[in-house]
């Protein structure tokens, strides 16, 4: 036997078949006797023999695997997204790769050409730039892409995404009606897509109100993560009293934990000195010490429908059209922003 793994020769070698019979009776067993297949599976099993999937799925110029780029693993609204992913690839006989592009351009690069080596199926990724080059010369290069949690850039891809626009307009309509005259918007970098049209809903939401832009002060932050949420709570309870927002609206659910978090360090109440809405709506609003108010996306839902569009488009199914499918969000309204009636 040779060294290393036993291989297709060694099996066939201790079966006394020839290689072909191996590979018929793993690929095409109803071309063997059953005699032979028996014979053949018992060399398979001493000899502990385990089939190069990948290099057979390579050689037929696809791979049964798909990948799922996403901006932040650390983010359990991605988690909750990956899910979906993978509950309707395994249906479909598909394993994922999750990589992590931790908002990074080049680490995204670097995986996006890794990936079109590996043959991948296809890629769902939520980048960091929707129009970036290496982002836009993976389909050109026979490697389907759907964007997830952002829209596509033109009607030639499929995106699945949630109308941010909307949020932020639930969040800041929400705040605005429970009397709050000065707002805080936590949330950056303002590159990221979802930030910018989060951040516009507010805006609208303000103008619809009739109130100036003034009343919303935004507080930009270098990531979408727990530690910047700390930060900029430290910096709203900075400010001077006359100047400082009595809610905020952070961009997503870890920088408003983030907040909350500060806010006690520092003695500071929620909801009565500061309300604090977030977005996302993941499993830890709703457990956070006072339960955060948030703008709920479907998380699972969207992993589901970004891979059943990528799906059809890798199969080459001739019904496939390009879709741009948009969720509606929904304002769930707890504790951070409720503030308690006295007795």
């Amino acid at each position: 036997m040779t060294s290393g793994s036993p291989g297709m020769k060694d099996v066939a070698a201790r079966a006394g078949v020839s290689v072909g019979t191996v590979s018929n009776v793993l690929n095409r067993p109803h071309l063997v006797s059953e005699a032979t297949r028996t014979r053949v599976q018992a060399a398979i099993t001493e000899l502990g023999f385990v089939r190069n999937e990948t290099a057979r799925q390579l050689r037929a110029g696809r791979s049964r695997t798909i990948a799922y780029v996403v901006m932040d693993a650390a983010n359990p609204f991605f988690n909750d997204v990956a899910r979906g992913v993978e509950d309707t690839a395994r249906a479909a006989g598909m394993a994922v790769y999750l990589c992590n592009s931790n908002q990074d351009a080049a680490r995204e690069r670097e995986y996006l050409e890794r990936l079109r080596e590996q043959r991948v199926q296809g890629v769902l990724i939520t980048p960091i730039d929707p129009a970036g080059e290496r982002l836009a010369a993976m389909p050109g290069g026979g490697t389907p892409v759907v964007l997830v949690d952002c829209e596509a850039p033109d009607p030639t891809w499929c995106s699945v995404a949630v109308d941010d626009e909307l949020g932020g307009e639930l969040a800041l309509t929400h705040l605005l009606e429970s009397g709050h005259e000065r707002i805080a918007f936590v949330g950056g970098p303002m590159s990221v897509p979802q930030v910018r049209d989060r951040h516009r809903g507010s805006l609208r939401a303000l103008a619809a109100a009739g109130r100036p832009e003034s009343a919303l002060v935004r507080l930009e932050t270098e990531a979408l993560q727990v530690t910047e949420g700390r930060r900029a709570g430290e910096r709203l309870a900075g400010l001077p009293a006359a100047d400082r927002p009595t809610a905020a609206f952070c961009a997503n659910d870890l920088l408003a934990l983030g907040l909350l978090q500060a806010m006690t360090r520092l003695g500071r109440s929620v909801p009565e000195e500061l309300a604090v809405v977030g977005y996302d709506d993941i499993e830890f609003a709703e457990a956070a010490a006072v339960p955060l108010t948030s703008v709920r996306q479907p998380r699972e839902l969207l992993g589901r429908t970004a891979a059943r569009l990528l799906l059809e488009e890798a199969s080459g199914d001739p019904g496939h059209t390009h879709q741009q499918i948009r969720f509606r969000p929904e304002l769930v309204v707890r504790a951070s922003t409720r503030v308690p009636r006295r007795p």
